[in-house]
């Protein structure tokens, strides 16, 4: 006897999906979008998570960690008078990274984080915590700012999640 399966051709994308990451991919998969990364305080971890999927190669064109500002400014292009007025941990750095990560890798979103994760380098209106992230959609790219509360690995940790969030919202 032989027992028959039915699988609804509406099946939901994201279902059996246990992390965000497999959630991304298979929105990404689905949607057919790339997208790639520009990442400071959160050192790779974005672009690790993402690629833990396997596949994930279809639609993550690659990642950049700009820690320095020499690198944000010789690699990433990050105006050398934003760095000047505004600092490495702002809105606008934030915006830039992820424009120009669009640019470079020529995908359809990028994603960037810039900001203190500590123990230390915090002053009284940029404390431990304080990260900027930047969405670069198809069509406009926005900003977005939070304070995490933690020591450095849970900081870093919650603000890879946060932007992946984003990325999801963003689709």
């Amino acid at each position: 006897m032989k027992t028959q399966i039915s699988i609804s051709s509406k099946k939901n994308i994201n279902s059996g999906c246990k992390t965000i990451q497999h959630r991304l991919g298979n929105l990404f998969k689905q949607k057919k979008l790339s997208l790639s990364a520009a990442e400071s305080c959160t050192g790779g971890f974005i672009s690790k998570l993402i690629t833990e999927v396997a596949g994930s190669s279809i639609y993550f064109k690659g990642g950049l960690t700009a820690y320095s500002n020499e690198i944000k400014l010789n690699v990433l292009g990050v105006k050398k008078k934003t760095l000047a007025s505004f600092g490495a941990v702002s809105k606008e750095c934030a915006f830039e990274m992820a424009a120009r990560a669009k640019k470079i890798f020529k995908t359809d979103f990028a994603v960037s984080t810039t900001g203190i994760a500590g123990p230390s380098g915090a002053t009284a209106k940029k404390p431990v915590g304080l990260v900027y992230f930047g969405l670069a959609a198809p069509k406009e790219t926005k900003t977005y700012k939070k304070v995490f509360k933690g020591d450095r690995k849970h900081i870093q940790k919650q603000a890879a999640h946060f932007a992946l969030n984003l990325l999801l919202k963003g689709c």
